[in-house]
């Protein structure tokens, strides 16, 4: 499964990486997150509750940061495992350009899931993914400009 989109944010780059890389500012924003935990500045620990379709399930997982490219670019990779439910991997890669005072936040994102939510088929899949992204980038936007405000 692949995704891709591109979002405008009313903050500079520097204040948009800097909320990326803040586990207060991913946790409220991240759909069904119930804890991060930032172990350094390149590893993180999740567990989120999410429902897909017929199944809910609550994944713990990791995620790496490669921060080589930033604060231009970054890439992460993760894994969840959700139990019985299934699990999932994949990885994103995360551009950020500066456009006046605004930033444009584009990602190409690719991931794979086994188990039972692999068996619900790939539509229903790939639209709930597209959404739990929208929510996430769309929440993330409007907390960064509004910290970006006061």
């Amino acid at each position: 499964m692949e995704l891709a989109d591109e979002i405008r944010i009313a903050a500079p780059k520097d204040v948009v990486y800097a909320a990326l890389n803040d586990p207060e500012v991913l946790k409220q924003c991240i759909p069904g997150c119930e804890e991060l935990i930032k172990h350094s500045d390149t590893e993180l620990e999740a567990m989120v509750v999410l429902k897909v379709g017929p199944v809910k399930a609550k994944f713990s997982g990791t995620v790496e940061l490669n921060t080589e490219g930033a604060p231009d670019a970054f890439s992460l990779t993760g894994q969840g495992n959700g139990g019985a439910a299934g699990h999932a991997k994949g990885g994103a890669d995360v551009m950020l350009t500066a456009d006046g005072d605004e930033t444009i936040l584009r990602y190409d994102a690719k991931a794979v899931i086994g188990g039972k939510l692999a068996q619900l088929g790939s539509r229903l899949i790939q639209s709930t993914a597209k959404k739990l992204a929208a929510k996430f980038f769309t929440s993330f936007a409007s907390v960064v400009a509004s910290e970006n405000v006061s």
